[in-house]
């Protein structure tokens, strides 16, 4: 097989078990890994990140589903939110891709790495928002949802590193967060797809098998596994030692985020 194809398979696999195990951290394994992966290929510089970026919000469609499935079964999902926030989601995040289509990659970089680093940090220290209020009015809701769109869109993520704190600083349970966002996902990466694919047509430079910025090839293969182990990670949430677990993760993000920024000089 492809060495490249096992690449994104391996990718994959480490996107679903994240998203389903935190909630949050599927998309800025995906996105570190195809940044390098594109690199290395010979992909233009100036559409690198742009391609990870709709590659990796392409790949979470699939991922979210498989996810939300399984935290609906466990009963984690509140439907409620998730209709609430959906609107401004999709405004959020259409208008986000529009912003990175208007980027070039080095800012791109610069906004992952800090991003990055700002989610180790947090899983590091384990900082948590405190339950002070029950959920706002919708409308509120709908436009924290805009700005976890615009944000979650710019990354290439899900949108679980913003939405899990929001909803539990609004009194929703750690799990029932974990799982609503797991279905917010499904939002935030069709819309953010959408977005890409239509600011990446007609661009220049574009490697074969490309539409718009989503690599097809990548986006298959990170697909294929994803959707398989997503339900174990949200299996295993309820299983193994989650902070532990959080700590090695934060560790890897600040190796990824310095990579990122080493790769812009």
């Amino acid at each position: 097989m492809n060495p490249e194809f096992l690449l994104y398979l391996a990718a994959g696999a480490a996107a679903g078990i994240l998203s389903g195990l935190f909630g949050v951290g599927g998309g800025l394994i995906i996105v570190s890994i195809l940044t390098l992966a594109f690199s290395a290929l010979g992909f233009a510089e100036a559409n690198i990140m742009h391609l990870a970026l709709g590659t990796s919000l392409a790949t979470i469609v699939l991922t979210s589903i498989s996810s939300a499935r399984a935290h609906h079964r466990l009963g984690n999902v509140n439907w409620q939110v998730v209709q609430q926030i959906t609107p401004g989601i999709i405004i959020g995040t259409l208008l986000g891709a529009i912003l990175a289509a208007h980027l070039n990659s080095l800012w791109l970089k610069g906004v992952f790495a800090v991003f990055v680093f700002g989610v180790a940090t947090q899983l590091l220290l384990n900082i948590k928002p405190a339950p002070h209020r029950n959920l706002p009015r919708p409308l509120l809701v709908s436009l924290m949802g805009a700005i976890i769109g615009v944000v979650s869109s710019l990354v290439g993520i899900g949108g679980g590193t913003l939405s899990v704190p929001f909803l539990i600083h609004c009194n929703t349970d750690t799990r029932h967060a974990i799982g609503t966002s797991a279905a917010i996902g499904l939002p935030i990466a069709v819309a953010g797809t959408v977005g890409y694919i239509y600011t990446g047509v007609g661009v220049g430079q574009l490697p074969p098998l490309s539409l718009g910025f989503v690599y097809l090839p990548a986006f298959a293969g990170i697909a294929i596994t994803s959707m398989a182990t997503a339900p174990f990670g949200a299996a295993l949430a309820q299983r193994l030692p989650v902070p532990t677990l959080k700590r090695l993760f934060a560790l890897l993000l600040y190796i990824v985020g310095a990579k990122m920024l080493w790769g812009m000089f």
